[in-house]
């Protein structure tokens, strides 16, 4: 081996390969003709996320990803705000453009002057034909890494970035730059804008919806679905933060280190009871004809805790709640289908005998007694024990799963009979007005601390299902969302403050050689920008403790 190189192992190639040391990642790719379905937007250097101007001067282990990957399509999404950010400083610099929420499979941002928000056709047109001049003119997206100091003052017009900067207090802070545009991002970017050329811009509300390329066919936008109940959700929460002075991170975490944290906790709470007391009063307006409650939401969401409190509401309201679980109609294990893989699909819907389930609710309804199926997951079977329900008068069904909103589950149930919610946390705190938090990142630490907690599985054990969940989830559950009759926000302002203590210990345990070392490391540096906040603080019958343990309700 030549003095000037060194050796990489390239996992994409599956061969060990002799360059020059000090190449960047993007002219290693070259080097070794690297051929992806789709451009190549980043690597994983020793299982760690990394941009593709990184230079490389000792022996590593590299794979090239592009779009298809988790962290391809985030770094996608990620230059795709920025480039949108740096064209509105051009076209409209008399107006702040800032990131909201992700809704109707797109990025949902305002656009504000004189503190109104509202986008003109004109300000959207303009916005989109120079991001199309920029995607056009292949402009490089450079990396530096600068003192923090001198980041804070380049980030003047952004209070809350330079906040959360200062909160933080890193020595340097990495930077992009865009034609003149400067942005700190929670990640790296692509190497130029001709890559992002797969978008759309368009009018929505008061505001503009940045279309994104379709997870599975990225070489096409995704169905857009028109979400208006949720966008209620939005403005509903953006409310609350209104009311509680907490905006963004930078805001909660001075609220944490002033001593206001019980505060927060304490109203956070009491808005989520006064909520949960609103829908048991709906289902009270209802109680003539609504016999079953079906209660749906993606994983850690908070059903269960939801499910419960929502019942302690309904006996206010004169209702006693008969729960009963989707899991005692599974079919058995030789009917269950299978994925594309040949794995067993218990995420399906097909999984359950949706005839029997519809024929006992319905024999419910009319007040006759049914003996309620059982299935053993040890045998893969199901049984009966000699378990009988029946409906008294004020009684009403309580079913909380996964296909709550899928209407194969309640074809034969007449709509007038069944009152869907849909619980998840849909909208919580972003960074500032230039960065979005993934509601899917709060479920995933929400789930990496309970399973560690109650079903004995690592940080790493639940990373790697984490994929397979969140398709169960995208084919299942999002499409029918909108179905519900109502829809419950069960993200909690301060949480992420509180997980932060449990989950940091927990992912520090996953190991540098594994592939879920990545995942895990980008969201250790996602904590680390929050402020810890005890626990002691959190009441017995928060849906948070179904995640953080001690809780006042029985999860049996």
């Amino acid at each position: 081996m030549a003095k000037n190189t060194i050796k990489i192992k390239c996992v994409n190639t599956g061969e060990t390969h002799e360059v020059e040391m000090g190449l960047t990642l993007a002219e290693i790719a070259k080097k070794l003709d690297i051929k992806l379905k789709y451009s190549i937007i980043g690597a994983q250097v020793n299982n760690k996320n990394i941009g593709l101007s990184y230079k490389v001067f000792q022996p590593k282990m590299i794979k090239f990803f592009d779009i298809m990957h988790p962290e391809g399509l985030r770094t996608y999404v990620r230059s795709l705000t920025v480039m949108l950010l740096a064209a509105a400083e051009e076209v409209v610099p008399d107006a702040k453009v800032s990131i909201t929420h992700s809704v109707s499979r797109g990025l949902y941002f305002e656009l504000r002057r004189n503190g109104q928000c509202l986008a003109t056709l004109d300000d959207i047109d303009a916005i989109k034909n120079r991001m199309k001049e920029m995607v056009n003119a292949a402009l490089p997206i450079t990396r530096e890494e600068m003192e923090t100091s001198e980041a804070i003052k380049l980030f003047d017009h952004i209070p809350d970035m330079q906040k959360i900067l200062m909160q933080h207090g890193d020595i340097y802070t990495t930077v992009h730059h865009l034609n003149g545009h400067s942005a700190a991002m929670l990640g790296d970017m692509v190497p130029n804008t001709s890559i992002i050329d797969v978008w759309d811009l368009i009018p929505y509300f008061d505001g503009m919806l940045l279309r994104l390329p379709d997870s599975v066919n990225p070489e096409h936008l995704g169905d857009m679905i028109k979400q208006d109940k949720m966008f209620g959700v939005f403005q509903e929460f953006d409310s609350w933060l209104n009311m509680m002075n907490v905006r963004h991170l930078c805001d909660l975490n001075e609220a944490i280190a002033n001593g206001q944290g019980a505060k927060i906790i304490q109203i956070a709470e009491a808005l989520h009871e006064k909520k949960i007391g609103r829908i048991a009063d709906m289902i009270a307006e209802r109680r003539d004809k609504v016999k079953v409650v079906l209660i749906s939401g993606p994983s850690s969401s908070g059903k269960t805790t939801f499910s419960k409190r929502l019942g302690l509401q309904m006996i206010v309201n004169g209702i006693r709640p008969v729960t009963l679980s989707i899991d005692n109609y599974f079919v058995n294990r030789d009917q269950t289908p299978r994925d594309e893989n040949g794995e067993y699909d218990f995420e399906a819907v097909e999984a359950i005998d949706t005839e029997l389930f519809n024929k006992q609710i319905m024999a419910l309804a009319n007040g006759e007694e049914v003996e309620i199926p059982k299935f053993s997951f040890q045998k893969g079977e199901r049984y009966y024990d000699g378990e009988k329900l029946k409906m008294e008068e004020g009684d009403m069904l309580v079913i909380e799963g996964t296909h709550g909103l899928t209407p194969q589950l309640t074809a034969q149930i007449p709509n007038d009979v069944k009152f869907l919610i849909y619980a998840a946390p849909l909208s919580g705190i972003n960074f500032d007005s230039t960065k979005r938090i993934q509601t899917t990142d709060n479920r995933l630490i929400r789930r990496i601390v309970r399973d560690y907690q109650t079903r004995g599985y690592s940080a790493r054990d639940t990373i790697a299902r984490w994929p397979s969940v969140r398709r169960g989830e995208d084919k299942y559950i999002y499409p029918n969302q909108e179905g519900a009759d109502v829809m419950f926000n069960s993200n909690l302002l301060y949480e992420l403050s509180v997980l932060k203590t449990m989950a940091e210990p927990m992912l520090l345990e996953v190991a540098p050689n594994t592939p879920e070392f990545a995942e895990a490391r980008r969201l250790l540096k996602f904590l680390s920008y929050f402020k810890p906040l005890s626990a002691d603080d959190i009441p017995p019958t928060s849906l948070l403790r179904e995640f953080v343990g001690g809780s006042s309700f029985n999860y049996d």
